[in-house]
C-alpha cells in the first residue's frame, strides 16, 4: 500500500517539486516511462512527427492508450494515486506491478516478464534515449528509489498543465498535436504547425528529421535539468526566425534562454502567482504570437476568431 500523501493536499493543483529533492526518483521514473513507451513505439503504426510514441495524462497517471497486438489490444497505465503499473489485455487479463523502491534493472526484468505472462511478445531497444551516458536498462542499478509523494506531485502538475494546454490548443484551427508526454525527454508538450514544410536539417538524425519536417511552435513543461535547476515551462519556434530572442513576452518573469533557443518561464513563478492558469496561458499565447508573427505564419487562417482582411 502506498504511503499517505500527507505533504500535499488533494486540492493543491500546482504543488512544489524542487528538482534536488527527488532526483533519484526522477531518474528511475524517467527510465520506467521509457521502457513502457518503447513498447508502444515497437507495436504501433508510425504516425507523423512520432505521435505514435508518447504517453497521455489520465485522471490517475499516464497511459499508453490501447496498443494493437494481433487481433487484440492491451494498455499500460501508471497509477500515481495507488502507485502501481497496470497492464490490461482486452480479454480482461491483467498484470500489476507495484511502484515502489526498486532499481531500473529490477523494473525492466519484472515488467518484461509480465508482458510474457500475458502472451505479449515484444522486443525493444533496451537502452535509454535522449539522456547523457545512457546505461542499458538491464544494467541500471544506480538508484533503488521511489518517492511516492514526489511522483504524485509530478503527475498532479502534469494534470494541471494538460488542462491548460488543451485550452490553448482549442484556440488553433490549423494542424496541432495532441497534448502528450514524451518519455524520451520527460516533458509534456503541445505543438502547432504553420502548414509549411521546413528546410531540411542537414546532418540531423532520423528522429529529429521527422519531428521537425514542418514549421512548428511547441510549448511544454519539464521537471528541469540540462542547466535548468528547477521545473519550467518552455516555448520555441522551429526554424527560429531572426530576432525572436529579442521579443517581449508575458508574463514579466519569462525570459529567452539562448543556449536552448527557447523562451522559459520557471514553474515556481507560475505556481506562486494569484492565477497560475492565466499566467501560463499568457506565456503560451505571447510566445506563440512572437514566433508566428516573425515567421510570417498565415495567422488569419490558423486562429479561432480570426478572419481574413
Amino acid at each position: 500500500m502506498a504511503p499517505p500523501l500527507s505533504s500535499i493536499p488533494p486540492c493543491e493543483t500546482w504543488p512544489a517539486l524542487p528538482l534536488e529533492e527527488w532526483k533519484p526518483t526522477y531518474h528511475n521514473l524517467h527510465m520506467w516511462t521509457q521502457i513502457v513507451g518503447k513498447v508502444r513505439l515497437a507495436l504501433t503504426p508510425k504516425t507523423n512527427h512520432w505521435w505514435n510514441v508518447p504517453l497521455y495524462v489520465t485522471a490517475r497517471g499516464l497511459t499508453t492508450s490501447p496498443i494493437p497486438y494481433g487481433k487484440d489490444a492491451f494498455e499500460i497505465q501508471f497509477d500515481f494515486i495507488d502507485h502501481k503499473l497496470l497492464i490490461d489485455r482486452c480479454d480482461g487479463m491483467q498484470k500489476t506491478l507495484a511502484l515502489e523502491p526498486r532499481t531500473v534493472a529490477d523494473f525492466y526484468k519484472e515488467f518484461m516478464s509480465m508482458l510474457r505472462g500475458l502472451n505479449i511478445d515484444v522486443a525493444i531497444f533496451a537502452k535509454p534515449v535522449e539522456v547523457a551516458d545512457p546505461v542499458p536498462f538491464a544494467d541500471d542499478r544506480q538508484f533503488r528509489d521511489y518517492d511516492a509523494d514526489a511522483a504524485y506531485r509530478c503527475w498532479r502538475i502534469l494534470l494541471s498543465c494538460d488542462s491548460v494546454f488543451k485550452q490553448f490548443r482549442a484556440r488553433f484551427l490549423g494542424k496541432s498535436s495532441p497534448v502528450h508526454f514524451f518519455w524520451g525527454s520527460f516533458d509534456l508538450a503541445a505543438t502547432r504547425f504553420s502548414g509549411r514544410r521546413a528546410p531540411e536539417r542537414l546532418g540531423a538524425d532520423l528522429i529529429t528529421r521527422e519531428a521537425y519536417s514542418h514549421e512548428v511552435i511547441s510549448a511544454g513543461w519539464w521537471p528541469g535539468g540540462s542547466g535548468m535547476d528547477g521545473p519550467a515551462f518552455y516555448s520555441y519556434t522551429a526554424p527560429e526566425p531572426a530576432g525572436l530572442g529579442g521579443q517581449h513576452v508575458s508574463p514579466e518573469s519569462a525570459f529567452y534562454y539562448p543556449e536552448l533557443k527557447e523562451f522559459v518561464l520557471m514553474y515556481d513563478d507560475v505556481r506562486r502567482g494569484q492565477d497560475p492558469e492565466q499566467e501560463l496561458l499568457r506565456f503560451l499565447q505571447s510566445t506563440y504570437e512572437a514566433g508566428a508573427t516573425l515567421a510570417r505564419w498565415e495567422r488569419t487562417e490558423l486562429e479561432v476568431g480570426q478572419t481574413a482582411a
